[in-house]
């Protein structure tokens, strides 16, 4: 199976279970790693017969600007039912990004990690 990688992809949402998270809102950053079989599109040079990785980036960002959700893990299993959406899309691992989490120690990042696919 061939890969196509998003990475990054930022957007703004009210995601999380406290009252400030929900109000304020946060970024949120994706990743996308998108398994399908690119021979059809590379034969014949046609989109079409690929996933289309601009409309897919816009889909998602609209999952991560839409209904809140109380955690990342809900968010993350919902951007792949979207990813899967696509016809030529077998398999998807997403990361949600959190790097503003409400903690109250330093941190980095706090991230979920899930892969999905049509089996």
């Amino acid at each position: 199976m061939d890969r196509v990688a998003l990475r990054g992809l930022k957007a703004r949402g009210h995601h999380g279970v406290f009252p400030r998270e929900r109000e304020e809102g946060q970024t949120f950053i994706v990743d996308l790693v998108l398994g399908l079989d690119t021979r059809p599109a590379a034969a014949a040079d046609d989109l079409a017969k690929t996933v289309h990785y601009g409309v897919v980036a816009e889909e998602v960002v609209a999952v991560v600007q839409g209904e809140p959700v109380d955690l990342i893990e809900t968010l993350a299993e919902r951007i792949a039912g979207q990813c899967l959406k696509h016809e030529g899309v077998q398999e998807v691992e997403v990361v949600v990004h959190k790097p503003d989490a409400p903690i109250t120690v330093p941190f980095d990042d706090v991230t979920i990690t899930i892969t999905r696919s049509r089996v």
